[in-house]
Order: structure tokens, then sequence, then C-alpha cells
């Protein structure tokens, strides 16, 4: 418990015992001090008191003004009722009443509950079961026909409920309004027929839904992908770290007979607290789709992949490495750190090259001097940290969307909002359903504009500047104590913008940190698989090897369409290319070496999440499957080097020897801002970013998981629409750059004539246009000739 002044502690006594805890805290976290454990449903510590259930009654004395100690007429619920000074509690362990109040509770709930825990999901894992048998009474008194549903009900594609199992304790309410801002879930009715409910024009789509079954006290919230499946004292279960996102989120995921049948949120109050997004609790079948890469593969003369021995490929792979004259090495956002390293001195030591990167999407010379500048080194210490979010006074986001690319950062941010009032803005477009759920406000900005409002925040406001509300607000909340200035890697598409936020947090004292989307970057950047100044980053690998400047390249969980570039494709046919990969892939369509790698459940490692912490895994299942560092080990012994990565300790070790990366020092590399083409007759400007879910290759194999992910909808201001003559639930067609979409449209206030779309969701991908902010496309009416 965080330590306290002691002018705020109260004393009281719980069954006997004297206890001092800090004010306004509640019975039962007091009684659990002293390590006594009061009964409960509905009480859960990240979600507001409730008393609901009323399982938890207690019996308490209160001194009167003349200090006589009095009880109160009945039992009190202990997870509502705060401390006081002199108060007396006697729990269930000392007092009758409440003893035998608790137990006419339980029997109660049991009224109309199944008995049928040997088929029920949660039997083994069951508060309630567990209760009644520790505090409910030996036998039961009722002898009439319960209470059916039919069942189950899809409340989602993911989420099941069966009625005649709910108690009512409103956790999933609760979580549902609370903490992810999604109110899809309800208590309807009154009396004996209460139950959950959904409302019908607002389908349960929330990207946290996962988080309502886990916390559910009893089996009445089910996981389609789960239900059935094993029993809860059947798996295994292993500690480990979500590979989806850089959140970092502690997870636990539980296999049976070396099947991973699901993983569950773990309490980590630093991080995740203990919950998690969907898309990190059920996406994990992507490595056992029957596609999967089992044994090593050399492409013949015929031009097809054929299957080898490790020892038939590394050879392979090692005299075309030796015979070209320059080499790259390209990585991807699902490395560990160890990996990272691996790769790097790879690069260095066998390879002989700088020609290093890891970001495998749109990226800048200037993005890579500011990330070697200003984020390489820090950690939760140095830099901002969650925690440090919590208490904010304002956050300013750019480039950054949070739900959908960083959901727990989002998760803190609306905890934020709700208990310290912090205030937050977002330079975009549109406000999205994120910054609404965020209580935020919008500071207006076309995509490629962003360097323009950076600076002209950085810049003092004069009486008669022309700005929006919500820049004026964003403009005075940066001068106050506690500002936060968060940016996404999305900005790095912006010409000088990243420059621009650097120069904001310096003229303003705010704090700044960048928030990657994907889990390896932050560790692969912190390994060094950054290019030099004078090195070939990724775009100027992919030119070079598309003319034939650059002879080989090793590839590491790379997807070409990702980059954004129009020669990848090209730069992968003509280039030697040894890629290291899970699964089929657009690089490993023209590799002429793939050497299998574990997935994440089949390896150990580290990633570091946004903040800079590390957040190391253990191997759910043994497998014989190699981590990238032990292949690219093989690899360099074959090519007569010792890598000394053929264990994750002997990488650790190395990694210590080897410190942290020095932040760069000189003269800072900054782009001038770049003149945003105005859009023309029927022209908008392109605005996009990722849904969480979508149809990315991690989320292949779950059919639940992907029924609940948004269907693309182009999104554009009511004057855009009024000039092209559109309503809502009309179909537009975005085109441009050989990219064509057709999708529903929705109206909504945001900047005109900017059209916005997700960048790779059902039939809708612009990943080849993504990379390029300001790109002008044309939108029509109807849908595609």
């Amino acid at each position: 418990m965080t330590a306290t002044p002691q002018t705020d502690l109260v004393s009281l006594t719980i069954d006997g015992v004297p206890v001092e805890v800090p004010k306004d805290t509640l019975l039962i976290r007091a009684a659990e001090e002293i390590g006594i454990q009061i009964p409960r449903f509905c009480d859960h510590p990240g979600l507001d008191p409730i008393g609901a259930c009323r399982q938890c009654l207690v019996e308490v004395a209160m001194p009167d003004r003349e200090g006589n100690v009095r009880p109160m007429p009945k039992p009190q619920a202990s997870c509502t009722m705060t401390v006081a000074p002199g108060m007396v509690v006697n729990t269930q362990l000392t007092s009758p009443v409440a003893d035998k109040a608790q137990q006419g509770v339980m029997e109660l709930l049991l009224v109309n509950h199944p008995l049928d825990c040997p088929v029920c999901d949660k039997g083994g894992e069951c508060p309630l079961q567990n209760q009644a048998m520790s505090n409910g009474r030996a036998t039961s008194r009722f002898v009439d026909i319960k209470r059916t549903y039919p069942k189950p009900i899809n409340i989602s594609s993911q989420v099941l409920l069966d009625r005649e199992r709910c108690i009512l304790c409103a956790r999933c309410t609760r979580f549902s309004e609370q903490v992810a801002g999604d109110p899809f879930i309800a208590l309807v009715e009154r009396g004996a027929l209460q139950q959950v409910g959904i409302y019908e024009e607002q389908p349960f789509e929330s990207y946290f839904s996962g988080n309502t079954v886990q916390i559910c006290p009893v089996g009445a919230l089910t996981g389609a992908a789960y239900r059935f499946r094993s029993r809860p004292f059947d798996l295994v279960s292993t500690p480990g770290t979500c590979e989806h996102c850089a959140s970092g989120c502690s997870l636990r995921t539980d296999h049976r007979r070396g099947t991973v049948l699901r993983r569950m949120a773990l309490l980590d109050p630093e991080v995740n607290s203990e919950w998690n997004c969907d898309k990190g609790r059920w996406a994990f079948t992507y490595a056992s789709t029957g596609d999967r890469f089992e044994f090593p593969m050399v492409r013949g003369e015929d031009g097809e992949l054929q299957v080898v021995t490790w020892r038939e490929a590394l050879e392979h792979a090692a005299k075309g490495l030796a015979a070209a004259g320059s080499h790259g090495v390209l990585t991807g956002g699902r490395i560990t750190l160890e990996d990272g390293w691996a790769y790097r001195a790879f690069a260095e030591e066998v390879l002989g090259t700088a020609n290093v990167d890891f970001r495998a999407r749109p990226s800048t010379a200037e993005e890579a001097d500011f990330l070697a500048r200003h984020v390489v080194g820090t950690t939760p210490d140095t830099g901002v940290s969650y925690s440090d979010l919590d208490h904010a006074g304002s956050v300013v986001l750019v480039g950054l969307e949070p739900e959908e690319e960083s959901p727990i950062l989002f998760l803190r941010l609306r905890h934020a909002y709700r208990k310290a009032k912090t205030a937050v803005y977002g330079v975009a477009p549109l406000t999205t359903r994120g910054l609404d759920k965020l209580g935020g406000h919008l500071v207006p900005s076309a995509p490629g504009t962003e360097t323009e409002v950076l600076q002209a925040l950085a810049a003092d406001l004069t009486d008669g500047d022309d700005v929006s509300a919500g820049f004026t607000a964003a403009h005075a909340a940066l001068r106050e104590d506690g500002a936060f200035l968060l940016v996404g890697e999305r900005l790095a598409t912006t010409p000088g913008a990243l420059s621009a936020a650097v120069d904001l947090a310096a003229a303003t004292g705010a704090r700044l940190a960048w928030v990657p989307r994907r889990a390896g970057e932050r560790g692969a950047l912190e390994a060094g698989l950054l290019p030099a100044a004078d090195a070939l980053d990724t775009a100027g690998m992919i030119e070079a090897a598309a003319d034939g400047r650059l002879d080989a390249l090793v590839v590491g969980g790379v997807d070409a369409l990702d980059l954004g570039l129009h020669r990848a494709n090209e730069a992968f046919q003509r280039a030697f290319v040894v890629s290291l990969e899970v699964r089929p892939s657009s690089v490993t369509a023209h590799a002429d070496v793939v050497l299998p790698v574990a997935p994440h459940a089949e390896k150990s490692g580290t990633f570091l999440d946004w903040e800079g912490r590390e957040r190391p895994f253990e191997a759910a299942l043994d497998t014989h499957a190699v981590s990238d560092y032990r292949a690219l080990d093989m690899l360099a012994d074959e090519m007569g080097v010792f890598l000394g990565a053929r264990a994750l300790r002997e990488v650790r070790a190395e990694l210590t020897e080897r410190g942290p990366l020095a932040p760069r020092t000189g003269e800072a590399l900054a782009l001038a801002a770049a003149e945003v083409p105005e859009p023309g007759p029927g022209e908008f400007v392109l605005a996009t970013w990722r849904h969480l879910l979508d149809r990315g290759s991690l989320q292949d194999g779950e059919p639940f998981l992907a029924g609940t992910a948004p269907m693309p909808r182009a999104w554009i201001s009511p004057a855009s629409a009024a000039a092209l003559g559109i309503v809502p639930g009309d179909l537009v067609t975005v085109s441009g750059d050989g990219v064509r979409v057709t999708a529903p449209v929705h109206i909504a206030e945001m900047v005109d004539r900017v059209v916005w779309l997700p960048t790779n969701s059902e039939s809708c991908d612009l990943r080849s246009v993504a990379g390029r902010a300001g790109a002008i496309v044309s939108v029509t009416k109807g849908g595609a000739a």
C-alpha cells in the first residue's frame, strides 16, 4: 500500500485486531490488510463500489458523541463503507450475525443458479463455487423449479451470455461503462426478473470485451473461442507478455497438450492493472493456421521453395551472402530485444554493414535522428511512464490514436480522465470514438499540416489569431504543470513534425514521449537496429536493392506491403534474400532461403514497452522451434564467425556488457515543413490509420475476433457531404494512386476536404499510400464501376 502521512491514517478495530489504514479506505480493503478475506462478488479493486451482491456483509459498531461504541441496527456492506475513527468491525470470523447474513445471501444467490458446475466453463476457478463451500450453508432448502432462459445469447461474436448463471454483481456493466467507456450491456428489468441485457441499437463491439469474461465471478459470460474446450485444472499456465503492441501487457498463456487454448490478463499495477484488449487476449491462433514453416526451405531452379535440411539451408544462405558485395538487414515489429541484438551483431560482425533498420513501415531520416536523440535510453524512471500519466494535468496526442494503436495506454488515459480530471487534446482531422471517450478536445489538423499546428502551439497567441477552441485550450494546457506530449509513429510521415514536437516540448516544458505501434520496435531501437547517419534506412535499402546497388538482404518478420514502398517487391525479387519467418508472407514469396523461427508462444525473450520498461517472458510451449537469435547464430557459424548467441543467457549477457546505446549528439536533423497540395474539385486529403482489429496477419485463424472488427467507413464532414450530395448510409468510392475503395459514408464534424478510411481493414487496403501525409484522392458518390 502506498505510504500515507500519519495525519491521514484512521484507527479502527477489525475482529479484535487494531488497524491503521488511510482515510477513505473501504472496510473490505482494511480487512485484507490484516489477512482477513471477506467473501464478495461485486467488489473489484479496479471498479467503483456498488454494493450489488451484498455478500460482504459485516457487523459494524461506531462511537457516538459521548464515545460509547454502539452497533448499527443491521449488517453493512463492507465494499461500500469506508473506515472511521474508533469503528469496531466484526466479520464472519467473529460475528454470528455477519456469518448468518452471508450464508443467507449465498442461499438467495443459489436459488436460481444452476448446479451444473461439471459442465460450466468457470468450474474449478469459480468464486461462487468456492465461497458457497466456505461461506454458504451445507444444505439447500430450495425445492422449487429454478428459473431458466434460452442460451447462450451472443452479446458479440466473442462474448456469450448464459443468463441463468448471472448473480447480478454488475461487474461487467461497470467495467464496460467505467473502464472501457463502452456502455453496451446493462442490467434490465427489476426484482426477480432483473438480468443482463444489451442495447439492440448499440451492439457490444468493445475492444475490451474479454475483460468482462475474466472478471465475471460465475460462468455467466464466456468466450466463444474457449467455451467447452477444457477444464481449468487441465491447463498448464505460463506468465508472459503480449506481442501485439507496445503497451507491454502482462498476460497468462494457458495450454493443454501442446495447444494454446486461452490467454488471460495478469495483474500488473505498473502497466496494465489487470486488463488487456481483445486482440491480446484472443489473437494467438496465427501460429496454428496450418501454413506455418516447420522446415527450412530453399528456392530451387524451378523457382519454387523446396524443403531442405537445416545444414543445406544454412550452406545455401551463407554462400549467397558471402558472394554478395553489399548487404542490408531489415527487421519487423515481432522481434524481441535479444533478437534485435543478434540482428545487429550479425550485420556488423558477419556482414560488415551498418545498413540496418527495424522500421518495417513508412519512416524518415528525421525520425531516426529523433529516436536516437530523444528516445534511446529512456526508461520509466528517466522518461514518461504510465504512472506519470495517471496524474497528468493535460495530455496532447499527435499522430497517435491510443484506443487503436496502444489500447492499455488508452485505458490509463481514460482512468486519468475519470479520476484525475486529466484534459486530453488530439491533434487530428476528426474526433474519434476513443478521443470522445477520453473527454478529449480536437485540435483540427489536416494530414500533413501537423508541423504547422505544433509550431503554432509553441508560439505566442495574439488577439487576431483565428484558431479553434480546442487549439486555444491546448495552447494554454501545454504551459501548465503536468503537461505531456505523446507522439505516435505516424507523425514521421509529416516532414518537420517530430522536430516541431521537440521544439514545442522545449518551449512549454511539456514532457515528450514516443509511442510506437508494434511490440518489438522499442527493443529493436535499444538494440541498435537504427541506421547511422551515413547508412541506408529501410527506404534506402529497398531502393538500392531494386536498382541492383544492394546485393543481399536479411529480413526478419517484415511484410513488404506494410513498407508502403512501390518498389518493395522488385527489391525482394532482385536481391538475394534470407528470410527468418513464421508463416508465408510477401517477403517469403520472393526469398531465396527461408529459415523457420519460433512464434511468440514457443520462445523466450524480452520486449520493451513504449516507456522503455523491460517485459520479459518465457516460452509457454516447449518445442524444437528456434528463436531468430539462434538461427542467426547458426548462420554466422556457417560463415565462419562466432556470434555468441547460442542461448538466451549468452545474448542477455552481451546486452548487459554492452550497455545502453548512447543518444546522438551534435546538430539535430530537422526537415522543413512540406507544402501540402490543395485538393481540387472532387478531391480530398486522405487521412488513415489502422484499426486495432483489422486484416493483420497476427489475427489470422480467429473468426470470432474477426467478427468484432469494425467495418470500414469513409468519414467526411457535413460540408463535404453536402458538396457531394451525400447523406448518411450512401456509398462513396475513394480512389487515387492505384487504390480504389468503396465504403459506406459516415458524416461527422471534422476538417473539411478530408476523408478518413482505415489503413488495412476488410476490402480496404491503403497501405501503399498510408505513408504519405497529405496524399490526394478523389471521392465520388456511389459504388465502384
